[in-house]
């Protein structure tokens, strides 16, 4: 190696640590400026949980009721958490409705014809539904990493492709699982129910404690790892990133394909609860994961986000959700409602912008 490689390769190096460097230092300030929204967030829903409760006549605040919530907010959740990641790269996935549906209904379907039984069926099944929805991550990515193209056409064609196969294979209608007992302590059982139940609670439901893991280590993912870093340093740069040595076409394809393993997680855990894989689970869970990202404070320009944010967010949305159902409003309006709370977050995020930049 010549003089002037090795100081290429020293500038490099050293380019590479600047930004890692910057990295970490603007993590640690988001961090602080997370941890104080977090607390404003907490104190603002404990005086709206009041206030409806007050107005319910006190049917929020019950054991059977805040255990519906929990249960009703993990699939979104668990989709957040792979859509967090890509949104923070400033990509975006319209698939994973789609990926749910069609992981739910292969699961179910080689759940049906395979001579496994007990936790071992369990096992295998996920492993099958991973992979389908990891390769679809991988097909998804491979368009906007090599070509370049939107990530929201190659993930549209992702989602459109996904449904038809779905229902293809299903014959569009559901595939009903010939023997569910594998299942049925994942998607409708109770943890720590002895404990809980003299409290009210009937436990804590099981796809509660998967979304809780999912979110704890994708966090520290996120938050603690290299490869977090590389996804915010490509969401505020990409191409501050690639020249300093990321490889960018990686870490891009690493996060759809993370967005489709979540998918099937959500997948196995909606099968796993109604005992059957239906091509039409996931019909707008897209929207509703993206909402909840979005309400949970990362950014679609990308560069800015959290995992735990995204829980929030998830919880906020399944909140807002649950007391109108509890007031009786119609779903119409319901949406109305949900579509303003998430023009509102991106405009409030979009001045914060400004405002930094002032």
């Amino acid at each position: 190696m010549s003089v002037n490689d090795a100081a290429r390769a020293g500038d490099a190096t050293q380019a590479k640590a600047t930004l890692e460097a910057d990295a970490r230092g603007a993590r640690s300030r988001q961090n602080r400026a997370l941890l104080l929204r977090v607390i404003g967030a907490l104190a603002l829903l404990a005086v709206v949980v009041a206030v409806v409760d007050a107005l319910s006549h006190g049917a929020f605040l019950t054991a059977g009721n805040l255990t519906n919530v929990l249960r009703q907010i993990t699939y979104n959740a668990i989709l957040g958490i792979g859509q967090t990641f890509v949104i923070i790269t400033a990509g975006i996935d319209l698939s994973v409705g789609s990926l749910i549906e069609l992981t739910g209904v292969v699961m179910a379907t080689f759940a049906n014809n395979v001579p496994f039984h007990g936790p071992l069926l369990l096992g295998v099944t996920l492993l099958v539904g991973l992979a389908v929805g990891c390769f679809a991550g991988f097909v998804n990515a491979v368009p906007v990493v090599r070509l370049n193209l939107p990530p929201f056409i190659t993930t549209l064609a992702m989602m459109l492709m996904a449904r038809g196969l779905a229902f293809k294979l299903a014959h569009g209608q559901p595939v009903t699982l010939t023997d569910s007992t594998a299942f049925d302590a994942t998607g409708t059982g109770f943890l720590f129910a002895p404990l809980l139940r003299p409290l009210g609670f009937p436990g804590i439901p099981v796809p509660v404690l998967w979304m809780i893991v999912l979110v704890v280590v994708f966090a520290v993912v996120l938050t603690r790892t290299r490869f977090g870093r590389y996804v915010f340093a490509i969401g505020g740069n990409e191409e501050a990133a690639r020249l300093a040595g990321i490889n960018v076409a990686r870490v891009k394809t690493l996060v759809y394909v993370i967005s489709g393993g979540c998918a099937a997680v959500a997948g196995l855990l909606l099968m796993a609860r109604f005992g059957s894989g239906s091509p039409n689970t996931g019909i707008g869970s897209e929207l509703q994961s993206i909402a909840a990202v979005v309400v949970g404070g990362t950014s679609l320009m990308g560069g800015r986000g959290s995992v735990v944010a995204t829980f929030f967010g998830a919880l906020l949305i399944g909140l807002l959700n649950n007391v109108m159902n509890l007031l009786n409003i119609e779903s119409y309006t319901q949406d109305i409602v949900l579509g303003a709370v998430i023009l509102v977050a991106v405009v409030v995020d979009e001045l914060r912008k400004r405002y930094l930049r002032t």
